[in-house]
């Protein structure tokens, strides 16, 4: 029986791994930064949906590991390989991280999409993923879709056409 193609959706501060035909799609990507690491050979990839870069900064003791640029991409990795997927041949494409709004000040706390794309950049340096390509930055919202047969990120930024990266 040859299994039906569906979108498999990744919300803020969530993940979850897909196999061909399923294509694996998040929205809403403001500061955040969805970042996809998937094994070509093997056919198995993941998506993380990144809201903020360090859980260091959380006062809680029981949080949503998938919210952290530090938590969330570890656990993708892991959740790849227990799937089938090999630690050599991992790569990475990521996009979002946008400054969406103006501030007078300059501050750090304020610049999240880049310090997001910094932590999600930081994890994958430390686990030797290399980034295939990104999309990254503006002051733009963006909806991405991976598809694994082709290994394309569709990228949809708010009012502008349409990139495949």
């Amino acid at each position: 029986m040859i299994k039906e193609k569906k979108i498999v959706k990744v919300g803020i501060a969530d993940l979850n791994i897909v196999t061909p035909p399923d294509i694996i799609r998040t929205a809403g990507l403001g500061s955040c930064v969805g970042v996809v690491i998937y094994d070509s050979s093997k056919k198995i990839a993941g998506l993380a949906h990144v809201l903020l870069p360090e859980s260091s900064l959380t006062q809680q003791s029981d949080f949503n590991k998938y919210k952290y640029a530090d938590t969330a991409v570890p656990i993708l990795i892991e959740k790849l390989l227990a799937n089938g997927a090999r630690k050599y041949a991992l790569k990475a494409k990521m996009a979002g991280g946008a400054q969406m709004f103006q501030f007078a000040s300059n501050s750090k706390t304020m610049r999240i999409g880049a310090r997001n794309i910094e932590a999600v950049k930081e994890q994958l340096t430390h686990f030797n993923i290399p980034i295939i390509s990104s999309d990254v930055g503006g002051n733009v919202g963006r909806t991405i879709e991976f598809d694994l047969v082709s290994c394309q990120l569709k990228v949809r930024k708010v009012n502008q056409e349409t990139v495949f990266i």
